[in-house]
């Protein structure tokens, strides 16, 4: 741990140089960060600092590279904004490494690169995580289906090794299980769920996936309507269903 000087004030970074509280991020301590990275920031480089930010503020976790580039398109109106060249050039020492850390956030991560542990330390969490051991609904440990035995998180979700072989009548019993009788509805939002973790790399917690689905279905999508096919979250229980990795981030 180490310390940065704003305004006689010393603030608390980590290792990697990143702000130990969010809270003390303002412009004069992005242009310090920078300075450190010899970065001289533009107005160029604010744009894209401010939609990361944006984006943190929304869903409460840092984009992801292929969901900044969709951020940028949809802001700045510009596709040659959106690329890897223009983000390099701006910000050479990685976008997801520098740019986060210039912008006082935390760095991006995957869900196969969270710590499942820190997840559940927040109050939050726990009570989520109460909540659903009290209910007891989903399987546990390992469970079997057409004679092949499928080992699943303490959440329930599918173990990786094990993610491969999800199918529709995986689904099904998954779902059984949880006392849910697939539908349409429901199938309309694990069919989400899946294409937008292949696509970007990881599971959307509820405001993630209600802004896309919205975006792509219509007005009827809200977090009232997905509650009601997934009532025990449909980040949560809808990524288990999907056999998906746990979602990321704020959850449900």
């Amino acid at each position: 741990m180490s310390t940065i000087t704003v305004s006689q004030r010393e603030l608390e970074t980590t290792a990697d140089g990143r702000l130990l509280h969010m809270e003390d991020w303002n412009d004069d301590v992005a242009r310090i960060l920078a300075d450190k990275d010899n970065i001289h920031l533009s107005d160029a480089h604010w744009d894209i600092i401010n939609i990361m930010r944006d984006f943190y503020t929304q869903f409460n976790i840092s984009p992801i590279k292929k969901l900044l580039k969709n951020c940028i398109r949809e802001k700045l109106d510009d596709t040659n904004k959106a690329t890897d060249e223009y983000l390099d050039t701006l910000f050479p020492g990685n976008i997801l490494l520098q740019g986060t850390r210039i912008a006082g956030l935390p760095m991006p991560m995957l869900d196969a690169e969270l710590e499942h542990e820190t997840w559940g330390n927040s109050k939050a969490n726990l009570k989520i995580v109460k909540s659903v051991e009290e209910l007891n609904k989903h399987f546990e440990g390992e469970f079997t289906y057409n004679d092949q035995k499928f080992k699943v998180s303490r959440f329930g979700n599918l173990l990786e090794d094990y993610q491969d072989t999800w199918s529709n009548g995986l689904a099904e019993y998954m779902a059984n299980k949880e006392n849910i009788k697939l539908t349409e509805e429901h199938w309309e939002v694990i069919d989400f769920l899946r294409k937008f973790y292949f696509k970007y790399g990881l599971t959307p917690m509820v405001k993630l996936l209600t802004k896309y689905m919205h975006q792509q279905y219509g007005d009827h999508i809200s977090e009232e309507y997905l509650y009601k096919l997934f009532p025990l979250g449909p980040s949560r229980q809808g990524s288990r269903i999907a056999g998906l990795p746990e979602p990321q981030g704020c959850i449900d």
